[in-house]
């Protein structure tokens, strides 16, 4: 039933997701992500082979980069950044929501219960792992706004080398994991859970 529970929750989150920075570019001006119909809820528009399988092995992932065109955008670097944002935003809001279902319904279906608590787990935990600045994941778009444009040469080999180096990093803190019981990764996604779930019921 827990796999069940996962399913569901990867479905809704990725879908969630994906669809917020296709929103984003749209409303930016970016009509891109939209005639590839990745506007859409529809959880097989979004779903990355890879990044699925990593939220199996390593308990986190990613979807399937949505398109976008920097010339359609008046202000790229900061708007790549609002598009990047909006995602893990949408996670956040999607945990928040859940929490507030969860203090004021009283009951609930075992069922329905199940699918909340996986999707607000996995909706923290899908907003903070997005936030690592390597790409692809939508942290790597916010450095943008403070490399100098200098350094555009060197930002866009950053962001097209980073989908290696993620799995690099990846790979090795499942290493060090096994051999010396640490997982920097871990630690991270663990204090981050803890500290942003603490704020949403606080908020709530």
């Amino acid at each position: 039933m827990d796999i069940l529970y996962l399913l569901i929750a990867l479905a809704v989150c990725i879908s969630v997701h994906e669809a917020a920075h296709a929103w984003m570019a749209y409303k930016l001006g970016d009509p891109t992500a939209k005639m590839a119909g990745r506007m859409s809820l529809n959880p097989l528009r979004h779903l990355d082979p890879l990044g699925t399988v990593m939220i199996f092995i390593a308990h986190f992932g990613w979807g399937k980069p949505v398109p976008f065109n920097y010339y359609n955008l008046k202000h790229p670097r900061r708007d790549a950044a609002l598009i990047a944002i909006a995602g893990p935003l949408s996670n956040l809001l999607t945990a928040f929501v859940i929490a507030i279902l969860f203090k004021y319904v009283e009951t609930m279906p075992a069922l329905l219960m199940g699918i909340l608590r996986a999707t607000f787990s996995l909706s923290i935990i899908l907003f903070l792992f997005n936030l690592l600045p390597i790409a692809p994941l939508d942290g790597s778009k916010l450095i943008g706004l403070i490399v100098p444009k200098s350094k555009e040469q060197w930002y866009q080999r950053f962001l097209a080398q980073g989908p290696f180096y993620l799995i690099l990093l990846i790979v090795f803190d499942r290493l060090l994991a096994g051999v010396m019981g640490f997982s920097f990764l871990g630690i991270f996604l663990q204090f981050g859970y803890e500290f942003t779930t603490t704020l949403i019921f606080l908020a709530t």
